[in-house]
């Protein structure tokens, strides 16, 4: 499957890239998220468990067990604070 994958923030700085497409054979959002991992370096350390990060999928927040449907927008992004 194909998705678009857009990085925010502390990771689009981290990672030099704001924005991708890649082919993807996984189901979900969690092997999308090891498969990024795997490139190692500052990959694996961003996305690295007890890092802080929020997935949105088509622009709906969720959690790392989520189904990937074929072409989806993924946002990967810091979590933000308000007030």
């Amino acid at each position: 499957m194909k998705l678009h994958v857009l990085y925010f923030a502390r990771l689009r700085e981290r990672f030099g890239v704001a924005e991708e497409q890649i082919a993807f054979d996984g189901a979900s959002v969690a092997d999308l998220i090891a498969m990024l991992q795997a490139r190692g370096g500052v990959w694996a350390e961003e996305l690295a468990a007890g890092r802080a990060f929020r997935v949105a999928v088509n622009q709906d927040v969720v959690a790392l067990d989520a189904a990937l449907p074929e072409y989806a927008e993924v946002a990967i992004f810091p979590p933000v604070t308000g007030g």
